[in-house]
């Protein structure tokens, strides 16, 4: 695969154990009376290509709820039941999905509202619910979700200038993007206009709000433009939340797995939109 093709395959690097914790850290052996949605969506995104022994630190009560009632309706095995949101539990909250007649999106084993409320009947109840929205909302003409679009209009508001997208979500239109723009939360931003330092402030701007972004260049394989995904976007495709993934881990998102070159003045602190509201 070329440099400049995203990766349809994360490979975890370690050095980053300072972010993960291990197993059920201590306050986190019992499965929650209440679920986090949006601790558990941030666990379907970080958790994946980990190893099984480790968690998100946070959200492994969380996760231990859904996938103990994943387990009581014989979809998951005792064995993966562990707080730790794998690809066994992304397919069994899929299978889950499709049960209650789930196509498509809305079978791709992350959680909605709907799906996590109705497999906590009798078990927990959802606190911090997300929800995309609308998926035929649009901004600046490209097709995204309601949630999106609101977050970009927030980071709009940071800075004198527009963002302007070249691609949005919900397509497949191209295949450079491997996949990553198939679902929802995920947009191209074009820079071609702007300097540098106002192409790094508009990764800041939407960093600070709550997408994983990154200035693609064409030392990367492609034309100047900002890459962003709505982190915690129950939409996102595998492929997009992989790169979430990266991004959580201080990588680039890219099939060459490498650092992420952001300067440190651009950088903010891992968040998402909802945290950001709440300030």
């Amino acid at each position: 695969m070329v440099q400049g093709t995203y990766s349809r395959r994360r490979v975890l690097v370690l050095g980053a154990a300072a972010l993960a914790a291990p197993a059920l850290a201590a306050g986190e052996a019992a499965a929650a009376a209440a679920v986090d949605m949006e601790q558990v969506l941030l666990a379907c995104q970080v958790d994946p290509p980990k190893a099984g022994e480790d968690t998100t630190p946070g959200a492994a009560s969380h996760v231990l709820a859904v996938e103990q009632a994943l387990q009581a309706k014989g979809l998951l095995a005792a064995g993966n039941v562990d707080g730790h949101y794998g690809t066994a539990t992304l397919d069994a909250y899929a299978a889950w999905q499709r049960s209650l007649g789930y196509t498509g999106l809305d079978a791709n084993g992350v959680p909605g509202r709907t799906s996590l409320t109705q497999l906590g009947t009798g078990r927990f109840d959802v606190t911090r619910p997300v929800s995309a929205g609308s998926r035929t909302d649009s901004y600046g003409g490209k097709r995204v979700n309601t949630r999106t679009a609101t977050m970009l209009r927030a980071a709009d508001a940071m800075v004198s200038w527009s963002i302007t997208l070249t691609q949005g979500s919900y397509t497949s239109s191209n295949p450079d993007s491997a996949g990553t723009h198939d679902g929802g939360g995920v947009v191209d931003i074009s820079v071609g206009d702007l300097t540098t330092t106002q192409r790094w402030q508009t990764v800041r701007a939407l960093r600070t709000v709550g997408f994983a972004a990154w200035l693609r260049t064409p030392a990367d394989g492609f034309a100047y433009h900002i890459h962003a995904n709505a982190i915690s976007d129950p939409d996102m495709s595998r492929q997009g939340r992989d790169q979430v993934n990266d991004y959580y881990f201080g990588r680039n998102g890219l099939a060459n797995n490498a650092a992420d070159n952001t300067p440190e003045a651009y950088r903010v602190a891992l968040t998402w939109w909802e945290k950001y509201q709440r300030g």
